[in-house]
């Protein structure tokens, strides 16, 4: 979208200049004005972001921008971050420093100059066109046919093409620093993903490394110089393991050389890269050149084939039994190879008797029409010999089959997905473009042209070469993969015009200098995973020397690349890679997808030619392609990104790097939300979801961590947690320690395991806090049910912000929202999660029925290994009309269709009369009570007041329980704002009222709702205290508050009473609804 942008110039410039030099002359002076906008900011002369290196034109010294001049240090004015951007440099890590810094000469970095074609094309150009091309391609041409090579060689250009428009799409999306494929992952998909597949794809390029100095041996023992091989071949037959021992030894010797030569002189290297690829190019011109020529002067390439089957010719030189020379008839070499003796009437094989030898061209030319015998394919199994079709042939005995004769013979059998994975890697590489991201002119122009016009080159390449093989080059030839029927030519290279050795050298030079690039990129792209610190088992590998060169990361890349040379095999490592390689592909197609189905804001690429569509193909095609190849390696591959993936997920240090995994997740959550019921969920669905409310201390720090360890030990991660706290005051002045509180709880969430969210709340007073949380915490129909909350145990003090008053409100909002509510007393005293209880039980009080939640609960903690040796007990209580036997064996069933193992006793409660200590610790409440509300005290007073006439009653009637309770409720400051004469003047101003009030306080009688509410608590108390006084936890119904507010105070009393004696107690109100089911 184009945008137009207008300079306004700023008038008057010469008097602001005046204007600026009478200040600094008042400053001069002594003046204490600031010079900028004069209000004292630290670092108001230099308001832009490490803006040390600008000049002094650059700085902020005028006045017409002062509306502005406080928000300079964090907003910069547009003109100094554009000035910013168009001096912006992204240069590659790595490789570029360590030039510069071998280069003692170049004081600045030069800008990036490289274009398309010279930055792009040509590094991708190299990559693609490699080993296979000119050691296998004809070999998977004979085998698997014309037709059948065509689907192969369109099946992987189609994957790396559409694997290109993706990584185009990506890579336009802003500028994309080294790193490659490796950074386009992991800021598209995450660290996680980005990881996983960062390390998979470097073990690709390092086992591409390995199949690159494997290739480079074949050629040179096989086709430059087979007399230097180190293993002799001793017996008829051991001509592969010979071989294969050659190349691990060889190996080994080359893969140090190149780690040498990369360790000391990395320049070198990306300099000799030209060389390398000019090679490259040249052996293709010969090839194309050798097919022109074939067309009127094919090459003399005579094959000698015995019947149908192909003879190899490097032990003889005459393709004929025997010759006639001098009118005498001798045998050949070939005779000699076949039969006992060199005398004609000798004893010799019998295939060899019955067939005649021919001889034909190798190489008939395109004009020959062979084309039309190569287009099928030839599989064949491990061992049998090269045959030629429709050629005539008798047979013989199986033991003509053996080996020890001058067969050509296949080394491993064939079939079409194992040549899948053998030719894969011959398209790989297109990444060559992005890794240098940084050298480039314009790298969101560059990488897609570049990498599109590169992978389109070479497919044509590809594509073209298959039906030139097919039709230029004999069948027999093409499936001999060593050329041994060609003199142990190399069998490309016999189509090669003006010699073979172009091509022998060519490719020789080509894999020497693609493996050198393989031992030169992977290091550096395990460094960059190893800085970027995701994955903490290997951050020792980012560390190097002091130019930036990965020593550590070479030495492990040389070890793995140590493990492909001694595999020996290039047709065995080529899948191994060709697995890494194919996984990353399909992440780069997925993160386009993702972007492009999420369409998230930043989301812009300035490649515009893609669609999900094609990226959803492209992974798709990745994933076929890999179970294509060999389903047992991708599986494996699959399982090692997974381990990462985990591993990073669980130990790595975690990274926003605004991945589409996230936004995929935050779409995922809204769509899921959207779906899920604004709305009560089926019972049979029904979990606590909670709301924890903590209180915190001055200091921001949780008072009761035990709370979050029970939410823990309930939840066990299942459900939806949210932890809430209340802060009070106004949100401006408690920004800082809100966020602070914030931290405090999380910290301590993932200290308890605690899985859920925190939400601090900022109110002018706590009560109002609290119900804001009630109100409004969750999502949608992501909200909690339950509130969970700890028992206040100084509610008496008034001064204490989580008063009685505060408690009781939120039992009634709990109530009216028709949620649950959970009240820990004596919370301190719960099991942490390291604790385990050996034995014990959790007692169950089931006195009213609520919704079966103290029948769920104790079940959801025994799934946690603190509770899990417990066992539940329910005890219900039985009046003087109702059958306690009945209501055993009634409970019984009850609890076997809920699926609930636990122990059933029915408890006994008879009427008797009222105690005399029941009907005094009531007399004793409301005395209390009453005389809070006659006297006309302040709010410290009136609590000392009150705490002298309880004193009183409790020694005069030995309650120690409520002595003790009330003890703890008697705060030191309150004596200090009792003095002497404050108190001869209340005595004497309140005389009269007073001395009536107490006289009326001392003669009342107790409310008989009240006496029968305490007779309830009192004998309920003992009853459980018989029975339960050794369980580890007790569940008790939770009564509700009266309904006259005027009695919420005496509420508190009753429920003290009740727990009284209990070391752990839970206090359980039910929502009103059903939560659990006998139904399935």
């Amino acid at each position: 979208m184009p945008t137009s942008f207008t300079v306004v110039p700023v008038e008057a410039q010469g008097e602001e200049r005046q204007r600026d030099g009478q200040l600094r002359e008042e400053e001069d002076e002594g003046d204490e004005r600031d010079r900028g906008a004069g209000d004292g900011i630290a670092g108001e002369s230099s308001p832009f972001i490490n803006c040390a290196e600008l000049g002094r034109g650059n700085m902020y010294e005028g006045k017409n921008m002062a509306l502005f001049e406080e928000e300079m240090d964090s907003n910069p004015m547009v003109s100094s971050l554009l000035n910013k951007l168009a001096n912006y440099t992204n240069l590659t890590q790595g490789v570029v420093e360590h030039e510069a810094d071998e280069d003692s000469k170049r004081k600045e970095v030069k800008g990036p100059r490289m274009g398309t074609f010279i930055g792009v094309y040509l590094p991708c150009l190299q990559n693609i066109l490699g080993v296979i091309l000119f050691l296998r391609l004809t070999w998977i041409v004979g085998t698997a046919g014309v037709l059948e090579s065509f689907i192969i060689v369109f099946m992987c250009c189609a994957c790396t093409m559409l694997t290109a428009i993706s990584m185009s799409a990506i890579a336009t999306n802003g500028v994309v620093p080294a790193g490659g494929s490796y950074y386009m992952i992991s800021r598209s998909l995450g660290p996680e993903f980005g990881g996983a597949v960062g390390l998979c794809f470097y073990l690709g390029t390092t086992f591409a490394g390995a199949m690159y100095i494997l290739g480079t041996i074949e050629i040179l023992l096989t086709y430059i110089s087979p007399s230097a091989a180190i293993f002799k071949v001793a017996d008829v037959g051991d001509e592969t393991e010979a071989m294969l021992n050659n190349m691990r030894v060889y190996g080994t010797c080359i893969v140090i050389l190149m780690a040498i030569v990369v360790f000391v002189g990395v320049k070198y290297v990306n300099k000799l890269a030209l060389v390398f690829l000019a090679c490259v190019i040249l052996s293709i011109i010969a090839i194309y050149a050798g097919v022109i020529k074939t067309a009127f002067d094919p090459p003399d390439f005579p094959i000698c084939l015995l019947g149908n089957r192909t003879l190899s010719k490097r032990n003889f030189d005459v393709c004929a039994k025997f010759t006639e020379s001098n009118n005498e008839t001798k045998t050949t070499p070939l005779w000699r190879l076949f039969c006992d003796s060199s005398l004609l009437n000798a004893t010799c094989d019998d295939y060899f008797s019955l067939n005649n030898v021919t001889e034909i061209q190798g190489i008939p030319g395109i004009m020959s029409g062979v084309l039309t015998d190569n287009l099928w394919s030839a599989y064949s199994e491990k061992g049998s010999v090269v045959e030629k079709k429709d050629q005539p042939s008798v047979a013989g005995s199986e033991e003509s089959k053996m080996g020890g004769l001058p067969y050509v013979f296949t080394d491993i059998m064939t079939y079409f997905t194992m040549l899948v994975g053998i030719y894969f890697p011959s398209v790989t590489g297109i990444m060559a473009g992005s890794n240098r991201s940084g050298d480039l002119k314009d790298a969101q122009k560059s990488i897609p042209t570049g990498t599109i016009l590169a992978i389109s080159t070479t497919s044509f390449i590809y594509l073209s070469c298959i039906v030139l093989f097919g039709a230029c080059i004999e069948g027999v030839i093409l499936r001999d993969k060593f050329g041994e029927a060609v003199n142990g030519n190399l069998v490309v290279g016999t189509l090669a015009w003006p010699s073979p050795w172009v091509i022998v050298i060519g490719s020789f030079f080509s894999t020497c200098g693609a493996g050198l690039q393989s031992l030169t990129g992977a290091p550096r792209l395990l460094q960059a995973i190893a800085r970027d610190g995701i994955v903490p088992f290997i951050q020792i590998f980012g560390h190097g020397k002091a130019n930036g060169e990965p020593t550590w990361a070479l030495l492990l890349t040389v070890g793995i690349c140590e493990i492909g040379i001694l595999i020996a095999s290039l047709d065995s490592v080529a899948p191994i890679l060709s697995m890494f390689f194919l996984m990353c592909y399909m992440f780069v197609n997925l993160a386009c997808a993702v972007q492009t189905l999420l369409r998230t804001p930043n989301w812009r690429p300035r490649f515009k030619y893609y669609h999900w569509t094609l990226s959803f193909l492209g992974m798709s095609l990745c994933l076929a392609l890999m179970f294509i190849c060999s389903w047992y390696y991708a599986l494996i591959a699959m399982l090692i990104a997974g381990c990462i993936y985990k591993y990073i997920e669980y130990r790595g240090a975690e990274k926003e790097w605004g991945d589409g995994i996230r936004g995929l997740s935050l779409n995922a959550a809204r769509y899921a939300l959207l779906r899920v019921e604004d709305g009560p969920p089926h019972t049979k669905n029904w979990r606590p979801q909670l709301l924890v409310l903590l209180n915190l201390d001055n200091e921001q720090l949780v008072k009761h961590p035990r709370l979050l360890s029970f939410t823990s030990q309930l939840k066990a991660g299942k459900g939806l947690t949210i932890v809430g706290s209340v802060l009070q005051g106004i949100y401006l002045d408690k920004c800082t320690e809100t966020q602070k509180a914030e931290e405090n709880v999380k910290a301590l969430m993932g200290v308890e395991k605690t899985k859920g969210f925190c939400q601090i709340v900022v109110s002018p007073n706590f009560r109002d806090g609290i119900s804001y949380l009630i109100q409004s915490a969750g999502l949608g129909g992501m909200k909690h049910n339950t509130v969970l909350m700890a028992w206040p145990q100084s509610w008496k003090q008034t001064d204490n912000r989580f008063s009685w008053k505060n408690f009781v409100d939120t039992v009634r909002e709990t109530t009216a929202a028709q949620q649950a509510l959970l009240v820990a007393k004596n919370i301190d005293l719960f099991p942490t999660n390291q604790e385990r209880f050996t034995e014990g039980n959790i007692d169950v009080w089931w006195i009213v029925h609520d919704g079966g939640m103290l029948m769920l609960l104790p079940f959801l903690l025994r799934q946690h290994k603190v509770w899990r040796k417990c066992k539940m007990r329910i005890f219900t209580v039985a009046q003087m009309d109702d059958n306690s036997i009945q209501m055993k064996k009634d409970l019984q069933m009850f609890l076997y269709h809920l699926r609930l193992n636990a122990q059933v006793e029915v408890v006994e409660m008879f009427e008797n009369d009222i105690s005399a200590f029941t009907y005094e610790k009531t007399l004793m409440m409301e005395q209390r009570s009453q005389m809070l509300k006659q006297m006309q005290l302040s709010k410290n007073e009136r609590e000392r007041e009150a705490q002298l006439i309880h004193d009183k009653n409790t020694a005069s009637r030995s309650a120690p329980a409520v002595e003790v309770s009330v003890a703890a409720a008697v705060p030191e400051k309150v004596q200090m704002t009792w003095t002497k004469e404050k108190f001869v003047a209340e005595k004497h101003k309140n005389k009269d009222s007073n001395v009536s009030g107490f006289k009326d306080i001392f003669n009342m009688k107790p409310n008989q709702s009240n006496v029968r509410r305490m007779h309830t608590a009192v004998k309920l108390n003992g009853v459980v205290l018989n029975k339960s006084q050794h369980a580890q936890l007790v569940l008790l119904n939770m009564p509700g508050p009266p309904k006259n507010r005027k009695g919420d105070e005496n509420y508190m009393e009753f429920l003290e009473v009740l727990t009284e004696g209990l070391d752990r107690v839970l206090l359980v109100r039910g929502s009103g609804r059903e939560v659990i089911t006998i139904y399935s």
